[in-house]
């Protein structure tokens, strides 16, 4: 395992962070979040021409053929401006694409998607927030009929297919749906981040035919692993801004005649926050490293680093809200919305709770 980064990703990790600065300001993210989509097509343009949307789909297919720690040193930085918009949910679908068996689908899709004219969802949570799916589908004529619904669905609003998560009288099957066909209803839900938007799904007799059948249960947890372990990455970007903006106000803030980031009591609460945020980091990038190299170990992995990270962003970002003092409880300052998509990431993909049971599950009896 290396422990370090390659030339070529450090300089991603600086292109994106220089485009983001740019095109992503707080000021852009306040405008996403009064805009009925949330999704700016102009930004989509250009961060498809960066490649972003192409770093995960093989050189075969019309991307780049990237690995998962290449997409992470993007990921961190998307999380770190809290980057509104489908892009963590196309990346992260287009892994059913990839590896899923349906090269037709395969081959008409993902160079689309590689060039930003396809976007995708991940439908695969039920009500109940779990993952196991429950929503039934019906064989009818070599192919399924899908009537039920998936909740909790990233920018379904804007995506052009979705990747849905069904259950079978073969078990699980995993299947890509037309996001216009007819008996697809899409509604929005109101989340505590409004930087990011998620809708439910209803399907009322959905008709999936036999070429739009990508796999089954394997390809369900890769794909599950591939998103948990982008979001975790997010979540470390998220935590690491909000304890940036919170030394520089500490610094700045000046009470008694002296800064408050001189008092001892404050120093503590900053070092506790990066003592955490780094725990979450060396996860993360295990996790990653683990998801790109098909490890064994990659599911305990990946939940090892949700869990850790769930707890620790939800504490940092609210840590940092208190350091603050009264304005950063005021809807003018920007620091509230980082505990706003802190605590959308930690519902993600499965809660702390969900994903210690599957570490615990893992361990020698």
């Amino acid at each position: 395992m290396n422990f370090g980064f390659t030339e070529e990703q450090e300089m991603l990790r600086a292109a994106a962070r220089r485009f983001l600065d740019a095109e992503c300001p707080p000021s852009f993210v306040r405008r996403m979040m009064d805009d009925p989509t949330g999704h700016a097509p102009a930004l989509w343009k250009r961060l498809v021409q960066l490649g972003w949307t192409a770093l995960l789909v093989p050189e075969a297919d019309g991307g780049l053929g990237g690995s998962f720690v290449d997409l992470l040193v993007v990921l961190e930085e998307t999380g770190r401006t809290l980057l509104p918009g489908p892009f963590l949910a196309t990346v992260t679908s287009a892994t059913a694409l990839v590896e899923g068996d349906a090269p037709t689908l395969r081959a008409e899709l993902l160079p689309r998607v590689a060039r930003g004219e396809v976007l995708l969802a991940l439908a695969i949570a039920e009500e109940s927030g779990r993952f196991e799916p429950e929503l039934p589908a019906r064989a009818a004529d070599g192919g399924y009929v899908l009537r039920g619904t998936k909740h909790f669905v990233m920018d379904a609003h804007v995506a052009d297919q979705l990747v849905v998560a069904a259950r079978t009288g073969d078990g699980v099957t995993v299947l890509l749906v037309d996001a216009h066909a007819r008996g697809v209803a899409i509604t929005p839900v109101r989340g505590v981040d409004m930087t990011r938007r998620i809708q439910r799904i209803h399907f009322d007799g959905v008709t999936v035919p036999r070429a739009r059948i990508l796999g089954g249960a394997p390809l369900l947890q890769r794909t599950l692993e591939v998103a948990t372990a982008a979001i975790v990455a997010e979540m470390v970007g998220t935590a690491q801004q909000a304890l940036d903006r919170t030394v520089a106000y500490v610094k700045e803030r000046v009470q008694f005649g002296r800064p408050v980031g001189s008092f001892q009591a404050v120093k503590h609460q900053c070092v506790d926050m990066l003592a955490q945020i780094e725990n979450a980091r060396s996860l993360a990038y295990y996790a990653a490293w683990a998801v790109a190299e098909r490890a064994p170990e990659a599911r305990q992995a990946v939940a090892m680093a949700k869990a850790y990270a769930s707890d620790m962003v939800k504490d940092v970002t609210s840590r940092a809200i208190q350091l603050h003092g009264g304005i950063g409880f005021t809807w003018e300052h920007d620091i509230h919305l980082f505990h706003r998509r802190a605590l959308a990431q930690e519902a993600a993909f499965g809660s702390a709770p969900a994903h210690r049971a599957v570490v615990a599950e893992a361990l020698p009896a």
